[in-house]
């Protein structure tokens, strides 16, 4: 089935250059330059995945994604102008799962759409599914079950919902307990681009998967900050 991408841009030649690159891809593209607009769209639709710019003539993308995240788990892409360090840790703080900045590749923003769908695509399909004793990585003693065939990860028998770059860091902690990762490790294992990003972007992640934890368990705090070195994740005492 075709993939129905909302497109949030208010500049038409921009707007024009994605929807081709989209379309091309056999995506199938809405595109809407006002934040009200996009709004009764997603009232009336349910779109795979929006790409949000956040510059809008009637309000911000980032608020627009601050009201989708109260109630949902659209894959977002921030597609933005603003290349500040702050900019981009604030827009994944949010809750967006990729970040682009303008200029861009057209094929680029392809790609990282994709790669943003595959693994929607896999959780919604699979999450439920009964799990394999071949498929899934468990730690009686964590409590975490990492399934890497549905990329997915379980703590206490919840389904973590994880953006791309949550569960691939808690999976690269997990795969070596108390071991400590720099930064720059884990975006060079994780990233696909590691220069296109900064090393914050990790700290972020890891905020958000802390206050994930701590949905399930709010005493639960395994992953340790480790000043001018990095993280790791610390399992050992886990009740």
């Amino acid at each position: 089935m075709t993939a129905h991408i909302l497109l949030v841009e208010d500049e038409p030649s921009i707007a024009e250059i994605v929807e081709f690159a989209l379309v091309s891809e056999g995506f199938q593209v809405t595109w809407c330059a006002l934040v009200r607009d996009a709004e009764i769209d997603l009232s009336r639709n349910t779109p795979d995945l929006a790409i949000l710019d956040i510059g809008l003539p009637d309000g911000s993308g980032l608020e627009l994604l601050k009201r989708l995240r109260r109630d949902s788990d659209l894959p977002v892409l921030i597609l933005s102008a603003r290349n500040a360090e702050l900019d981009r840790v604030l827009g994944l703080e949010l809750g967006a799962d990729d970040y682009v900045t303008k200029p861009f590749s057209p094929r680029e923003l392809a790609a990282r759409v994709k790669a943003i769908l595959k693994r929607t695509v896999v959780r919604t399909v699979r999450d439920h599914a009964p799990l394999e004793a071949s498929e899934v990585s468990a730690s009686n003693e964590s409590g975490f079950e990492v399934d890497e065939v549905r990329a997915t990860i379980r703590f206490r028998g919840y389904s973590l919902m994880l953006t791309r770059y949550e569960y691939l860091i808690l999976k690269t902690l997990l795969a070596q307990p108390e071991r400590v990762f720099s930064r720059a490790q884990l975006m060079d294992q994780i990233w696909s681009d590691p220069t296109a990003s900064f090393e914050r972007s990790v700290d972020t992640h890891i905020k958000t998967l802390r206050a994930k934890l701590r949905e399930i368990e709010p005493c639960f705090d395994p992953i340790r900050t480790h000043r001018g070195l990095g993280y790791s994740i610390q399992i050992s005492d886990v009740g």
